[in-house]
């Protein structure tokens, strides 16, 4: 049965804003990893994910920025 009415038009988020939130939580498992590791409690394979979740959250936030949609004008 098709949907009878239009769904909503998408929010508008700032994934810039989005990612640097996520890379903060990313930083926060860094250090806790880091931590652990050098007690002897986990290995380094956290350390690295996080590491990577972290790299990979400055990437998106440059494509964030360079691909942000134009304001309108005043």
């Amino acid at each position: 049965m098709p949907p009878t009415h239009d769904p909503p038009p998408p929010v508008e988020v700032d994934l810039a804003r989005v990612m640097r939130i996520g890379m903060v939580l990313w930083a926060v498992g860094l250090a806790a990893t880091a931590v652990l590791a050098l007690t002897g409690t986990t290995g380094w394979v956290p350390v690295a994910v996080c590491a990577t979740g972290l790299a990979l959250g400055g990437l998106g936030v440059l494509w964030a920025v360079r691909h942000r949609p134009a304001s309108p004008a005043a």
